[in-house]
């Protein structure tokens, strides 16, 4: 028999809010938080716009020498968990330390500190390389520094499938969970790479809007959508077996039911253009939660605003829902905070859990008018505010990994 699990605590470092009441306070208003890039000059770059975090300091999250042995990635990490893990009510002198552990990833690690220290390489040699590179720049990092810096001893792991981490994470903490590995996990993912590689990068890739416009850079499913917008953050969850839950008086925001993952064994960066792979991870979280899709309210789109992405994920909910596609609302996040990689399943995870607290399902910001392929209802020129009960949450990484969450609204 597999465990019921359930959701007591969020935490997320955001281009729109260093905290989840600051960040879904600016999703409640519509908040955009794309802007020009500061990190650097980007003169001879092409993508001149990003979604960057704003005004936050880790010394005022955690303990500042240990903040100086973690790269962004890792400090977003952890005052993500530090503020899932206080929003749970969680007290590890109360609690088996190897019954709670952590799952949190990240894609790409720190690229910042591979710039730097292959700088000195080659500007004064390789015996100047700081002895904690790689322990700064491996994408395990976020998860190991959480759990030290919170005394969590159960399964510590972190899954990078590109832009599905934390989605993929999340799913991996439900399963240790129904399957009696923990008690409590603390998952989700983390990312910070705008910096000259990742913007390069991604650039030469030809997946990122040149659009200098930040009100029209992000917008997913809209016919003039030219690529996506590089963001950074961190959304880590406490996911909690629910007798576990129930027995320390613990507030549950919402249940988790149902996980799905695929890959579409296609093409290292296009997903599967009949959508399959997308389609049958949604497919199998409904399946698993015992929904079919006329009941789901609601459905957080990868949503990415590259031409493959939008049209084939459109593709993919038709072929998973059939005719009750046309019923869901669909959004993307994306267009308020930009992609944050592999933290953009954390944080879209926390926007299902708080549209189905609030009935609020908010706009696609910046998207105007959809091509004739994306003709579902996503959400355009206004919110939607209605009783949410059940929501799909999806995510696509390059590779082909594609995952997808079913949350509901918790009955007791």
């Amino acid at each position: 028999m597999k465990r019921r699990v359930v959701v007591t605590g969020l935490g997320a470092v955001t281009p729109i809010g260093n905290t989840v009441e600051e960040f879904w306070s600016s999703v409640k208003e519509g908040k955009v938080g794309i802007g020009e890039i500061t990190r650097f000059d980007t003169s001879d770059y092409k993508v001149k716009v990003a979604a960057e975090v704003k005004g936050f300091a880790a010394k005022e999250h955690m303990d500042f020498k240990a903040a100086k042995r973690m790269e962004p990635f890792s400090q977003y990490a952890v005052a993500a968990a530090i503020e899932a893990y206080e929003d749970a009510g969680l007290d590890m002198e109360k609690e088996d330390p190897f019954r709670a552990g952590v799952i949190v990833g990240s894609g790409i690690g720190s690229l910042q500190v591979v710039e730097r220290e292959y700088e000195k390489i080659l500007t004064k040699g390789p015996g100047r390389v700081n002895p904690l590179m790689v322990p700064l720049m491996i994408s395990n990092m976020a998860a190991g520094n959480i759990s030290i810096q919170l005394g969590l001893k159960g399964k510590c792991t972190n899954v990078v499938t590109a832009c599905a981490s934390g989605t993929n994470c999340i799913g991996d903490a439900l399963r240790a969970i129904q399957y009696d590995d923990a008690d409590i996990m603390l998952a989700g993912g983390t990312e910070s790479c705008i910096c000259p590689t990742g913007v390069a990068g991604f650039t030469s890739l030809t997946a990122l809007s040149a659009s200098q416009d930040p009100m029209r850079a992000s917008i997913p499913f809209d016919k003039d959508r030219d690529g996506f917008v590089l963001g950074e953050g961190a959304g880590v969850v406490v996911l909690e077996e629910l007798e576990h839950a129930k027995a320390r008086g613990a507030k549950i925001y919402a249940e988790v039911t149902g996980y799905g993952a695929t890959g579409d064994a296609y093409h290292i960066t296009s997903p599967a253009e009949d959508g399959s792979g997308a389609a049958k991870a949604m497919e199998l979280a409904m399946k698993e939660g015992g929904v079919s899709p006329e009941k789901v309210d609601y459905i957080n789109a990868h949503g990415t605003g590259t031409h493959h992405n939008d049209l084939f994920e459109t593709r993919a909910i038709k072929l998973a829902f059939g005719e009750a596609a046309k019923g869901v609302v669909i959004n993307s996040t994306k267009s308020m905070i930009g992609h944050l990689l592999g933290a953009a399943g954390g944080v879209e995870f926390i926007t299902c859990v708080k549209t189905i607290q609030d009935g609020f399902i908010h706009q696609t910001m910046g998207t105007k008018e959809t091509d004739a392929e994306c003709d579902l209802n996503y959400a355009i020129g206004a919110p939607v505010e209605r009783e949410v009960n059940y929501v799909l949450t999806n995510s696509l990484g390059f590779g082909g990994h594609n995952a997808t969450l079913l949350l509901q609204k918790y009955e007791g």
